[in-house]
């Protein structure tokens, strides 16, 4: 166990690691759409995310620095010429989560590029949300994520989603010195100049990810989307260790090298809750009787509240990011200095790693989005995402014991995930073996032609989806013994996952103690918002 501190130097508000003592408050999670209060073992150590970093003063003013002062390229206005033809690649909605509020930072880098394009004579410009094998956008979520003034303007005809599998709509370019096959979208491969609006969220996000999944389709996302690569990844969140980035990265100079791409990325802080809401970041120490009163009224109003309601409330509150940064021009140090904000923001030190790490699932994934957590995307959020929010080491042990808190409901989204439906109910209970997934079922599902037609003309993600989110959740499968789900309203669905279940989070701690013996470590972290640990033995 830590040696204990006082609890003044505990609890100092500029710590990030504490620990609980005798005398320490219950801690806040989230559980799917419900929040937990929960009283935890003397030692465990809880960190913190670090306070939201402050945004930049002028948008609008960083922005146009970043344009005429690009990273090993021209400026965008010298590059630009009247009559040529101009793509301009955005991300989808998958990120931030939740959604910001408006103006999005991608409208605000739209309006300033669309005002360039315009004042240089370019008139044929093509907006195509670069969603990869993702659901296609909802009109309205189109509107919202650039505004009224741009979606009137360019949709549909010059505005839509990208469809990877439009066949006259993709182009192979040729393959890289390791033979993958480089396929993506026409108009971006036949475009003067594309220029690609990336907002990163995590360092797992943007750089040559950005063209070459965004705008690619199933034969050259399959190269790096794969159950060995992403085994092989060592953090997910650090792409020099990252083979899912290696394969990414060489695609990416390849498709570089064959066409010109200025990016604009920006980066932004983790401000996740307004005022309202905003005591759920506090260390509980701080907070006021206000606070915990708001608390109480939450969980009260959530746990009396059908699930499509609560789901409603969350998804009906943006969040109040602010950007940090924007830099733009070449691929690679465009990402460098967005990547040096991403870890100046999120990076937390932490020293040693522990035998139980316990994490509260929160109620959104990047592929739930006005939708459904699914169990498949709950697993990829603990297995996946948050085991690799690491820079270094994992938190966990080789060999430790993960505890999420999350209900685990068996419930899909019938129009935006229909390829979970049947990967779940059918294909986990005959194996949970990636690699058996993936050489026997993965191409039947790519290419079943009512998962094709729902993914190109509904909004539901690609047929093979489901596939990738199991992948994803490999090489924590590989790392730690056993996932413990405390708050399950069933048993089948931890079964069909591996997983153990419990009622509570203190049954699922004893259960792990016990499993790992009285003097194993324990770490909370405490989500949301999104942080990176450091951590070093």
């Amino acid at each position: 166990m830590t040696p204990f501190k006082t609890l003044k130097q505990l609890y100092d508000k500029d710590s990030h690691v504490v620990f609980q003592e005798k005398g320490s408050p219950p801690r806040f999670l989230f559980s799917g759409e419900d929040l937990l209060l929960e009283d935890l073992p003397v030692g465990t150590r809880i960190i913190f995310p670090r306070p939201p970093l402050e945004g930049v003063p002028n948008l609008k003013a960083a922005i146009r620095w970043a344009l005429n002062n690009p990273l090993e390229m021209e400026p965008l206005h010298a590059l630009l010429r009247p009559g040529m033809k101009v793509t301009v690649a955005i991300d989808d909605l998958s990120m931030p989560l939740p959604p910001m509020k408006t103006p999005d930072v991608r409208q605000s880098i739209l309006e300033v590029v669309l005002e360039l394009l315009a004042d240089s004579g370019v008139d044929d410009i093509h907006l195509v949300i670069a969603n990869a094998l993702h659901r296609r956008m909802t009109d309205a979520e189109m509107k919202r994520m650039v505004g009224k003034k741009i979606f009137n303007a360019f949709f549909p005809e010059r505005y839509y989603n990208h469809d990877a599998e439009d066949k006259e709509g993709m182009l192979d370019i040729g393959e890289t010195e390791l033979g993958e096959r480089v396929i993506i979208n026409r108009r971006a491969a036949e475009s003067d100049l594309l220029i690609y609006v990336n907002v990163n969220f995590v360092p797992m996000n943007g750089g040559h990810k950005s063209v070459a999944t965004g705008l690619a389709g199933y034969q050259s996302i399959q190269h790096h989307h794969n159950p060995q690569t992403l085994r092989a990844t060592e953090s997910y969140m650090e792409p020099s260790r990252s083979a899912l980035h290696s394969t990414i990265n060489r695609i990416g100079r390849f498709i570089d090298q064959k066409l010109k791409v200025f990016h604009i990325e920006s980066a932004l802080n983790n401000r996740m809750f307004d005022n309202q809401l905003g005591f759920l970041t506090k260390k509980e120490e701080y907070w006021e009787e206000f606070d915990r009163l708001k608390f109480k009224a939450m969980q009260a109003l959530l746990k009396r509240s059908p699930k499509p309601l609560k789901r409603k409330i969350f998804q009906a509150i943006p969040s109040p990011y602010e950007v940090i940064g924007v830099f733009a021009g070449k691929t690679e140090p465009t990402h460098e200095r967005i990547l040096e904000l991403c870890h100046k923001q999120y990076a937390v030190p932490v020293k040693g790693q522990s035998d139980i790490v316990i994490m509260g699932i929160p109620f959104v994934c990047p592929y739930s989005v006005n939708s459904i957590l699914n169990p498949i995307l709950v697993q990829v959020m603990a297995q996946g995402y948050l085991f690799n929010l690491n820079r270094g080491i994992p938190l966990l042990k080789k060999g430790g014991i993960l505890i999420i808190t999350h209900p685990l409901f068996d419930e899909f989204d019938p129009i935006q995930h229909p390829s979970y439906i049947e990967f779940f109910h059918r294909l986990l209970p005959e194996t949970r073996d990636a690699h058996i997934l993936s050489h026997k079922y993965e191409k039947a599902f790519a290419q079943n032609p009512s998962y094709v037609h729902l993914y190109r003309k509904g909004n539901a993600y690609h047929g093979v989806h489901p596939f990738y989110m199991w992948y994803w959740g490999e090489n924590g499968r590989a790392h730690m013994s056993r996932v413990i789900c405390a708050g399950t309203e069933n048993n089948h669905v931890p079964k069909i996952l591996g997983w153990d279940r419990t009622d509570t989070l203190a049954e699922a701690i004893e259960e792990a103690l016990g499993s790992l013996g009285r003097s194993a470590s324990i770490s909370l972290v405490h989500l949301p918002p999104a942080l990176q640990l450091d951590v070093k033995l």
